[in-house]
């Protein structure tokens, strides 16, 4: 994307790629290359926020156009969007946005359709925002993500909802290595930085505004991490001592590879394993921060012929590819990416990661599955699935008092003020005398 278009232009793209399939994560990076770092935080800013706010926003623009724009114009129609967000949400006066849109939209090689990107958005600023007309606008929502939830969580889907309309706070892990929690937040509130500890995760930091890891204390030094305290719970469920063999399959960027080998102090044998050569090495560069150790392979971690040498492991954290709708407040494009098509081929990957990885794990042994899902298709039912036809496998019942028991496994929802949405399940091998 040329540094000469507008940024408005192109966040214009940006979306269009999203529409046709692209996560922002695949093509923020490219399209930002170019930009300096205020206008790079500008432009996601614009991105996420025309995302978080699509449905609603669609149903607004298609009730002011007469028709819909041609295929070719497509990218026009999102130009919009991004305004109107703006209109609705920024605060921005809104001269300048309507101005700026009719400049984004000729350096977009559109300029017969500026006249009407002009009438639309004083229309807009003149009417001010409609009452949404469908549940689809009004929660911002996809209806089937609707509908599931209300189904799956009858008392609780509003609230997630809700809560993955708001933008998610930005959580740190201290790295105990080099000091303690409360040492960690007296240095942030040396640097100005205002934090409080996590109610759950025992080395986590909610700041009470995100800024750039470059401004946290000993970043560069490994001493802090980002990462939700949902994340952070993985080992307290997995437990990992000194000395012993785990495993983390599907490990990539490798935040909860960083998180077991911090809490034995880099004192364990570690496999990481993700079947993405382009994700791999994201686990490689937060070990070099960190100062940390692990066994990396590019292996699909269901394939154990391809990467087991044989050696069972005392643990095995088994996050599995899922729907992610319990990190959307965190990536909204999910809301235009993900198709409830998906969640049924997603459980049968599961399932197989899950009865393909069980004979890596010791007698004894823990097997930690999660989830960024809310879904009970892919959680709770997974487990109970595979407790029926696994005679070994029996559930450890309670790790901590956090989330809400299903009876197979701990679902936690989103919550505004703190965690995304997670799913645990402990499973331990033999029956319950021999895991005493």
């Amino acid at each position: 994307m040329s540094r000469e278009l507008p940024l408005r232009a192109v966040a214009a793209r940006v979306m269009l790629a999203v529409e046709q399939g692209e996560s922002l994560n695949q093509c923020l990076p490219a399209a930002s290359h170019d930009l300096d770092p205020d206008l790079r935080a500008q432009l996601q800013a614009l991105c996420y926020g025309t995302c978080r706010w699509f449905h609603r926003l669609d149903e607004e623009l298609g009730g002011r156009l007469r028709k819909p724009l041609r295929k070719q114009d497509r990218v026009v129609h999102h130009l919009m969007l991004v305004a109107l967000f703006q209109l609705r949400f920024s605060g921005n006066p809104s001269y300048a946005i309507l101005n700026e849109t009719v400049e984004a939209c000729k350096a977009l090689g559109k300029t017969p359709l500026t006249g009407l990107v002009n009438g639309v958005l004083r229309q807009a600023e003149r009417d001010g925002a409609p009452e949404p007309a469908s549940d689809e606008a009004r929660f911002s929502h996809p209806a089937w993500i609707i509908e599931k939830l209300r189904h799956n969580w009858p008392e609780h889907w509003e609230a997630i909802l809700e809560a993955n309309n708001i933008q998610a706070p930005m959580t740190l892990r201290v790295n105990r290595m080099h000091g303690s929690r409360e040492d960690y937040l007296a240095r942030l509130d040396a640097a100005g930085i205002v934090g409080r500890a996590t109610a759950f995760a025992p080395w986590g930091i909610q700041l009470e505004r995100p800024v750039p890891v470059d401004l946290l204390p000993g970043f560069t030094d490994g001493h802090v991490s980002v990462q939700d305290e949902a994340a952070q719970l993985c080992t307290q469920w997995l437990q990992p001592q000194h000395g012993q063999r785990l495993l983390d399959a599907c490990a990539a960027p490798g935040g909860k590879t960083c998180a077991i080998l911090e809490a034995v102090d880099n004192r364990a044998d570690v496999v990481a394993i993700d079947e993405s050569g382009q994700r791999l090495p994201r686990i490689g560069e937060n070990l070099d921060r960190l100062r940390l150790s692990a066994t990396l392979k590019e292996a699909d971690a269901a394939d154990t012929a391809s990467w087991w040498d044989g050696e069972p492991f005392d643990g095995v954290l088994l996050d599995v590819p899922c729907s992610a709708t319990g990190v959307i407040r965190r990536h909204p494009d999910i809301k235009l990416l993900r198709r409830e098509t998906d969640i049924t081929p997603l459980a049968g990957i599961q399932m197989r990661l899950l009865e393909a990885l069980w004979p890596v794990l010791k007698p004894g042994g823990r097997l930690v599955y999660a989830t960024c899902s809310v879904f009970p298709q892919e959680n709770s039912r997974i487990i109970r699935r595979f407790l029926h036809q696994q005679p070994d496998a029996t559930l450890l019942e309670r790790v901590g008092d956090w989330g809400m028991d299903t009876g197979h496994g701990r679902q936690l929802l989103p919550d505004p003020n703190s965690h995304d949405g997670f799913f645990y399940a402990c499973l331990t091998k033999g029956g319950p005398e021999e895991n005493q």
